[in-house]
């Protein structure tokens, strides 16, 4: 009976005595480098700040900045961003921040809502023989390359802030995603010379009716 009674003592000193070094969630809490390090952030004034919509309604029938959130929405029956476009309906930002050479970085803390499913909320435009070198597509609450099951950034961003960032280095063809501070994905990218990023919400194949996405603290870098 002495014996059994004292187990349990004995298990608490060997917990109370075990070194911080064996906690291996804090161990691997920091192992993730900041994608930033290395960066220069470039100055964006608003005006650098364009918003792509339904081009029959007014900006704030599909867009909201308001305590530093900028909120962009779209139905899936909208109209498309001119009269005649065969393109998608959309409420995004493009970043008039262009460039053609050296290593350049988007950086923004997104939140996705349930139910945004079949959309673009990122994109690197400009490549070769097709409109974009990147897109960062949302179906069923994962964040992937385009429509590629097979690359799933992210299984889970609905209803929670994340921070995204992507590199984009233009003499080696590469990019770079990183979520909430941790590589994700690294891919090839598709050419061209002229670049810039977008952030909102662009209707994709099999769409939910609505789709939204909101961001803040967004930020272009480049590479120093």
């Amino acid at each position: 009976m002495a014996t059994s009674c004292s187990l349990p003592w004995l298990l608490l000193v060997l917990i109370v005595l075990a070194p911080p070094c064996c906690d291996r969630s804090s161990a691997g809490a920091g192992a993730a480098a900041d994608p930033t390090l290395g960066f220069a952030a470039i100055e964006l004034t608003e005006d650098r700040f364009k918003l792509h919509k339904p081009y029959d309604l007014p900006p704030e029938q599909r867009y909201e900045f308001r305590d530093g959130v900028r909120r962009m929405w779209v139905y899936c029956t909208d109209k498309p961003l001119s009269p005649g476009s065969p393109t998608k309906p959309r409420s995004e930002i493009l970043l008039n921040a262009r460039y053609t050479t050296g290593v350049w970085q988007f950086e923004g803390y997104a939140y996705v809502p349930a139910g945004t499913s079949g959309a673009s909320v990122m994109q690197v435009f400009g490549a070769s023989g097709r409109n974009t070198t990147l897109m960062l597509h949302v179906y069923g609450g994962r964040l992937m390359y385009y429509h590629d099951e097979a690359r799933v950034v992210d299984g889970d961003i609905y209803d929670r802030w994340f921070r995204l960032n992507v590199v984009h280095d233009v003499e080696a063809g590469m990019l770079t995603v990183f979520v909430d501070g941790e590589e994700r994905l690294a891919v090839a990218g598709h050419g061209g010379y002229r670049h810039y990023f977008k952030f909102g919400v662009y209707t994709q194949t099999d769409p939910s009716h609505y789709m939204e996405s909101r961001w803040r603290d967004v930020k272009v870098y480049i590479k120093i």
